[in-house]
């Protein structure tokens, strides 16, 4: 064991004794020390341990790369930021815009604007996951299109056709929604790239940082079982031969991602030296990219302090004791989180196969520690 990062790792090493979680993998960069530490099993009640490569599901952290690919092609000149959505994604041409958000779906309004890539990448085009129990929510249910720990099954093109059928919430530009412009992103990025998302994510980010264990599925031999928490202890939510063992029909960088520990830290840590975006570029993706208008939809879900950028979470604050202004990344619902802190010269990535149990959960287990033991910035 490490005497650099020793108290993290027995913090670790805790939460598994507790049985909270069966196993966890950690990868942590900080000055020039670089770590990985993995503890427990990849299933309950079997003997595999949990490696430093094990491959998890990581959901909602494979936004960042997201926008990441898409910051490559804006840097090419592929796509533009206020280029019309529609160019690549004709279904998204002359939305209808709700006249409430809690109105019937045929009450709409033609959209004042129309849906710009820049839009997508801040996600404030004007649909995503709602909490309030409206038409529009009966219907993306309906539809197959609600958000959720599994990407769309459906093929990339039905999945915009349906998208297509609905009103927006909001007018394009005007609030935050989580995760449907994600999954559109992907499907433009797709389109605009001339190749399966899988080839374009390959060529501009995951081969170039050989990021070999990073896909849109894994191997079931090496997979962990994903468990959800229940009032009666952990329940399989997905097993290693289950529903992210095999191609899916839609890849999805709202949330389809599986990979590695020691890939996701080389994928942050390329952003932060600069070296896999230009560097203006890599600043607009992890900066404040939110009016206080459009953070009202953000804030409900995660509090205060916290923005956006492009797929990426943004710290404007320091409303948590590890917190930092700067600080950028995002968590995973299937128990996930990674974040780059600038201000620390810190990388702090920790996979887990435990779903979260809501938006507010916060990994303290692994943050405190890690914070207590790098000491003040």
């Amino acid at each position: 064991m490490s005497t650099h990062f020793a108290p993290v790792w027995r913090a670790l090493e805790g939460v598994v004794a507790s049985g909270w979680a069966p196993g966890l993998v950690a990868g942590i960069r900080h000055g020039g020390t670089t770590e990985y530490f993995a503890t427990g099993v990849r299933t309950l009640g079997q003997p595999q341990p949990m490696r430093t490569d094990t491959p998890f599901r990581i959901a909602s952290l494979s936004r960042p790369l997201a926008g990441a690919l898409a910051a490559s092609m804006i840097a090419d000149g592929s796509l533009a930021l206020d280029d019309p959505a529609d160019m690549w994604l004709p279904e998204l041409a002359f939305p209808r815009v709700l006249a409430s958000p809690d109105a019937p779906l045929s009450n709409t309004v033609a959209a004042e604007h129309e849906i710009t890539v820049r839009q997508l990448l801040t996600l404030t085009h004007g649909l995503g996951l709602t909490f309030d129990d409206t038409p529009l929510a009966q219907a993306m249910a309906a539809a197959g299109l609600v958000p959720g720990p599994r990407p769309p099954a459906m093929m990339a093109d039905e999945y915009m056709h349906r998208i297509a059928a609905l009103p927006l919430a909001h007018q394009p530009g005007t609030r935050w929604s989580y995760h449907t412009g994600s999954d559109i992103l992907s499907v433009l990025l797709a389109r605009a790239g001339q190749a399966p998302l899988r080839q374009t994510l390959w060529e501009r980010i995951a081969g170039p940082l050989g990021m070999d264990s990073t896909a849109f599925y894994g191997d079931p031999d090496e997979l962990p079982t994903a468990y959800e928490p229940t009032t009666s202890g952990l329940a399989v939510f997905d097993g290693p031969g289950g529903s992210f063992s095999e191609p899916p029909p839609f890849e999805s960088l709202g949330g389809g991602l599986v990979s590695t520990v020691p890939d996701y830290l080389s994928f942050l840590a390329a952003l932060a030296d600069d070296t896999l975006l230009p560097a203006e570029l890599r600043a607009e993706m992890t900066r404040d990219q939110l009016t206080e208008g459009q953070k009202e939809g953000l804030a409900e879900m995660v509090g205060p302090g916290v923005s956006w950028g492009w797929q990426i979470s943004v710290e404007t604050g320091a409303h948590q004791a590890w917190s930092a202004p700067g600080r950028f990344g995002w968590t995973g619902g299937m128990g996930t989180t990674a974040y780059v802190d600038p201000s620390r010269d810190l990388i702090g990535v920790l996979f887990t196969q435990r779903l979260m149990a809501g938006p507010t959960e916060d990994f303290a287990y692994f943050w405190e520690p890690l914070l207590a033991a790098i000491g003040p910035a």
